[in-house]
């Protein structure tokens, strides 16, 4: 990985980086401010918000009822994958009653992470169906949270109906080393995927 230190908008005033858009989604509660925090080279953008009486018998907390902080608007972050390449990383709310903000944060993506738990994997269809709507290509990362059940990659597969090209990966959104491997897969496939696809004239 480059330097924190290196402008990703130039190399002696010369050279423009690719500048790509990448969401990480989910479900409420899955990982995805952790995620972008551990793997961006800044400091991290947060919209987060105690959770209050309010959110009471609108949000779903089963399974995450510790959780006291919620993404109400995104999460923003940037990694500077070389000098031709910086991701720029969008994490999306996961209650529904913020999903109205996806449709805006998923103009010019290039790809998506639907971040996924295995004590809630249900909560992954509502993403899944979204991105699938929009024909824009994602990956499953399943986070690994301490405690939950263990499933293979097929497993999961089999459970949220995905087809055999749509990538499924187990991870650590704790872990930069972790989440850094998510986004290379991400990365490898889109780039398989524009390769493989034809251009129509």
């Amino acid at each position: 990985m480059a330097s924190e230190n290196f402008d990703p908008t130039s190399v002696g005033g010369q050279h423009l980086a690719a500048s790509v858009k990448i969401l990480i989604a989910g479900g409420f509660g899955v990982g995805k401010t952790t995620m972008v925090s551990s793997i961006s080279e800044i400091a991290p953008l947060r919209t987060e918000e105690l959770i209050t009486e309010v959110s009471s018998g609108v949000d779903d907390l089963s399974g995450v009822e510790q959780k006291s902080t919620t993404t109400v608007a995104l999460d923003f972050g940037r990694i500077t994958i070389d000098n031709d390449l910086v991701l720029y990383l969008f994490g999306t709310p996961g209650q529904d009653r913020f999903w109205f903000l996806w449709d805006e944060l998923c103009r010019g993506a290039l790809g998506a992470i639907v971040l996924a738990d295995t004590r809630r994997l249900s909560n992954s269809f509502a993403a899944v169906d979204f991105f699938e709507r929009r024909a824009l290509p994602f990956l499953i990362a399943v986070n690994c949270f301490d405690g939950a059940p263990r499933y293979t990659v097929e497993e999961v597969r089999d459970a949220l109906d995905l087809g055999p090209n749509t990538p499924v990966i187990l991870c650590d959104a704790r872990d930069r080393p972790s989440a850094k491997a998510v986004l290379t897969h991400l990365v490898e496939y889109l780039i398989d995927r524009a390769t493989r696809t034809p251009v129509t004239t």
